[in-house]
């Protein structure tokens, strides 16, 4: 389940890191900061699983889940949630290190 988790923060790693990239292209481009929302990211590459997304939300969670709840996130930086979703599961995968006290074996 560690190796799992630790895959599936590297691959939201490497999101971040390419989304990172993108933004930085277009801010240099544009001479400000551009921070490209994650909506505005996932629909233009694949609105489709949006759609299946907002869809599933509607269908099996309450309304409050969706409107306030996911389009906040949906209206944050890519980057910043690619990062955030990655250090979850790189936090989930992690594995604590004994101390090397007194008692230790």
């Amino acid at each position: 389940m560690r190796f799992v988790a630790r895959v599936v923060s590297m691959i939201f790693l490497v999101f971040a890191v390419i989304a990172g990239l993108v933004d930085a292209i277009q801010s240099v481009a544009a001479e400000q900061p551009i921070l490209t929302p994650l909506m505005e990211a996932w629909s233009s590459n694949s609105p489709d699983t949006l759609a299946l997304l907002e869809g599933l939300f509607q269908t099996h969670l309450p309304a409050w889940a969706w409107d306030p709840g996911a389009l906040w996130v949906l209206a944050q930086p890519a980057i910043a949630v690619f990062l955030v979703v990655s250090l979850i599961f790189y936090l989930a995968g992690h594995r604590r290190t004994k101390p090397a006290g007194r008692f230790a074996a």
